[in-house]
């Protein structure tokens, strides 16, 4: 993987509107510690190993959030680490984003609360999307595989004909008009714990398809696309941990879990 695939990185810190931090140790979620380390300063290490020189920017209302760590203070310093005011939802920041630099070449987004991601994760992520050509792709685990791994941990499963998926946080808008799905994302924001809901946005075929158990993870990609005027493909992951995000604190205890794992591994 060239560092040429991203040209631009995008990191969501910000807070949902109304949401709560579900008990998790810190006022900010971004800098809830899981091994020792922030999740913030975890996932941005990450990115730098992975993918090496494009700028990473950090989507947090407050900007000092940048100057919470040693490590952070001097990646904004080098200029690596920029600050992008965060909008009204996640996917209002993803579009103001996508859209103020008009033309901007492709674009990873992740998220902050992600600390299980390694950069194998994000290589073979970016690998396969690049490989398909599509506008936008979004990395999904299978249901099968996350809880054979994590048979404990709550996860929110779209319940498809083959097999049931759920997002892994990682987002590729590899061409402009990709900032389109960002645009129809903030329409099924709030629908994201619903999915029935979410389907209907796609017209009533999708919705009477998902509601026999027909509606299948292509099918569901296909109507995606044609509902937002742009070609999608779902990257399946075949890293169980790349699903947890950490929303509470029994995720953060999965994910202290895994990383104490690796640790015994490496060592």
């Amino acid at each position: 993987m060239s560092e040429s695939d991203v040209e631009r990185v995008l990191v969501l810190a910000g807070r949902r509107a109304g949401e709560g931090e579900m008990g998790l140790p810190a006022a900010t979620k971004a800098l809830v510690e899981v091994g020792g380390q922030p999740m913030l300063e975890r996932v941005l290490g990450c990115l730098r190993e992975a993918i090496g020189a494009p700028t990473v920017s950090v989507s947090a209302g407050d900007p000092a959030l940048l100057e919470a760590t040693p490590n952070l203070r001097a990646w904004v310093a080098e200029g690596w680490l920029r600050h992008h005011p965060s909008a009204s939802s996640p996917a209002a920041s993803v579009y103001d984003f996508l859209v103020r630099e008009p033309g901007a070449g492709p674009t990873l987004v992740t998220t902050a609360d992600h600390p299980l991601l390694t950069p194998a994760m994000i290589r073979h992520f970016l690998t396969a999307a690049r490989e398909t050509g599509r506008d936008l792709a979004v990395a999904v685990v299978e249901a099968s595989l996350f809880r054979s791994r994590f048979p404990h941990v709550r996860r929110t499963f779209v319940p498809l004909a083959q097999e049931p998926v759920t997002g892994a946080n990682l987002f590729f808008f590899r061409t402009p008009r990709a900032a389109e799905a960002a645009r129809f994302w903030m329409r099924a924001e709030g629908m994201r714990k619903r999915p029935w809901r979410m389907v209907a946005l796609f017209g009533p075929l999708a919705l009477a398809r998902f509601a026999t158990g027909r509606l299948t993870l292509e099918g569901a990609v296909d109507r995606v696309s044609s509902a937002m005027g742009l070609h999608v493909v779902a990257v399946r992951m075949p890293f169980a941990e790349c699903a947890i995000d950490v929303d509470s604190a029994a995720d953060l205890e999965a994910a202290a879990r895994v990383l104490a794992a690796r640790r015994t591994r490496e060592a």
